[in-house]
């Protein structure tokens, strides 16, 4: 069976040479619901392992560096932030038609909806959204130079660079002009913090990019997708965290596709209470937390307007991108609505 992305040949060639101890693949296939690099479960014959790869054509630059997601997770294996443990990485475009790397499976979900998440009881969803805030407290509590990251980013200016990356996306990837877009540049511009924290920061840290034991304890047993983690301001990581959020009598959010809805499971903290517990753990000051909520809409929109673009190529796989484009607008409206605030 043809899996796109992979050369199954050539991977099981490579396999043999660079990973003897898993054995000859038996299985590769997609796992669903990633929207950005690609995500497949090998089954070998000795173990079980996930590949990762960029998505199928328009690449933009700087953007799904796979050796940076590797780099992140092998400097972070044995800290206390749970991480896949890396197995091996190629950069030979040759054999699947882009780099990728390997890294061990983990039992465990991501959960992105209500229906993935079961059941839990009350108690049981509300320490998971407990645990969210603490995992990623513990993201930017690690001493990225102890780990060797000291060279993974410059954390000086990183929002001002951070508005002009991102910027410079939207342009390679707009399908359309929108005037209110560049109405919020400008006002983002204007209310960049003098001066910022930094930290490693993971760069699109949600629920869905960690990977969740059922039972008791309820637990996160990893944290995955890294391809945009760096250094720079960790109350970048809570801003974004808050704009896939959905509180209860949020309509608009019910109508953007790439949030989920799994935040409104009774007992699951409410945004307000998620920030809270994370300023509790990490003993950070959050007083400007809507300035970095909007930037997280901003950077949200042009995101999704990459992925948009890409599905109007048909280069795009799985499914419900059909809709996504439609929430650009509405996160670039919930991104001036923050900035209007006090």
């Amino acid at each position: 069976m043809t899996v796109p992305g992979i050369d199954r040949p050539a991977l099981i060639a490579w396999m043999g040479r660079n990973v003897p101890d898993a054995g000859e693949p038996v299985s590769v296939s997609l796992i669903s619901g990633g929207r950005s690099n690609l995500t497949y479960l090998i089954e070998a014959r000795d173990r079980r392992l996930v590949l990762r790869r960029p998505p199928l054509g328009h690449v933009l630059p700087t953007a799904h560096d796979m050796r940076r997601e590797w780099r992140v997770i092998s400097a972070l294996s044995g800290t206390p932030v749970p991480v896949p443990s890396p197995v091996a990485f190629c950069d030979d475009e040759s054999v699947i038609g882009a780099p990728f790397y390997l890294m061990g499976y983990v039992e465990g979900a991501a959960v992105r909806t209500r229906e993935e998440l079961g059941s839990p009881s009350p108690a049981q969803a509300r320490r998971l959204s407990e645990r969210l805030a603490e995992v990623l407290a513990a993201i930017h509590a690690v001493d990225y130079r102890e780990v060797g990251l000291g060279d993974f980013g410059r954390p000086e200016g990183y929002l001002a660079r951070q508005l002009e990356r991102w910027g410079q996306q939207w342009e390679r990837s707009k399908t359309g002009d929108l005037p209110e877009y560049d109405r919020l540049v400008e006002r983002l511009r204007e209310r960049l913090p003098a001066a910022s924290d930094s930290t490693l920061v993971h760069g699109d840290y949600r629920l869905d990019n960690t990977l969740v034991r059922f039972g008791e304890p309820i637990e996160i047993m990893a944290v995955v997708d890294w391809e945009m983690s760096t250094l720079g301001d960790p109350l970048a990581d809570l801003g974004l965290t808050l704009t896939y959020w959905h509180d209860e009598g949020d309509e608009e959010r019910a109508r953007i596709p790439v949030a989920g809805d799994v935040t409104l499971a009774p007992g699951f903290m409410n945004a307000a209470e998620f920030a809270a517990h994370y300023a509790k753990v990490s003993g950070r000051d959050i007083s400007d937390l809507g300035f970095y909520v909007a930037f997280g809409n901003f950077k949200l929109a042009v995101i999704v307007e990459g992925i948009h673009a890409r599905f109007r190529q048909g280069k795009t796989v799985g499914e419900g991108f059909d809709r996504i484009g439609a929430a650009v607008p509405a996160l670039i409206s919930r991104a001036h609505r923050m900035l209007d605030q006090p």
